[in-house]
């Protein structure tokens, strides 16, 4: 098995600026693994971000820092949701809400399942869809051992990613 990561989808909240990203990630890896990636402050690195801050238990503090370059960088937030192994969320400045719900999936495979909710334009939205899609082949890499080298980073990928997106996903309605 080798890692699946679906396209992302969205949709507009009633008040037409909130939106919602999903995405579902199907990994080759047992939930422990994946859990140590999402979180963890040793995993975040690997694919998303350092976590400068991270108190792991509900209401718990977290700064993350992003590692892909930017000069405004680090976010800080809470722990909104909290049951080891199964989900962590974090609500944080810029990204808002922040799900990553884990399922067993075969042995040893794991579901993801990611939400991000955030208010923002369309423009955001699909700047958002990128980004993640961007950070969650990272993560398939990082989980087989290879995870990013940021002083390679460049945006090429994300690019790719958001024209991609941009012509296959219109704001749906809620």
């Amino acid at each position: 098995m080798t890692a699946t990561i679906g396209q992302g989808t969205s949709r507009t909240g009633a008040g037409g600026s909130t939106r919602h990203l999903h995405f579902e990630l199907r990994l080759p890896h047992p939930v422990d693994k994946v859990w140590a990636a999402v979180a963890t402050p040793g995993g975040l690195p690997d694919w998303l971000a350092a976590a400068d801050v991270f108190e792991p238990r509900l209401g718990g503090a977290v700064t993350l820092r992003w590692l892909n370059g930017g000069e405004d960088a680090t976010h800080s937030g809470h722990v909104t949701a909290w049951d080891p192994d199964v989900v962590a969320e974090y609500t944080i400045d810029l990204h808002g809400r922040c799900r990553f719900h884990l399922e067993p999936d075969g042995k040893p495979g794991t579901t993801l399942r990611f939400t991000n909710e955030f208010d923002g334009d369309d423009a955001l939205r699909l700047d958002c869809l990128a980004g993640w899609h961007d950070h969650f082949e990272l993560l398939a890499q990082a989980l087989e051992g290879r995870p990013a080298d940021w002083s390679t980073w460049t945006p090429a990928r994300w690019q790719e990613l958001r024209a991609a997106y941009e012509t296959a996903t219109p704001a749906a309605p809620r």
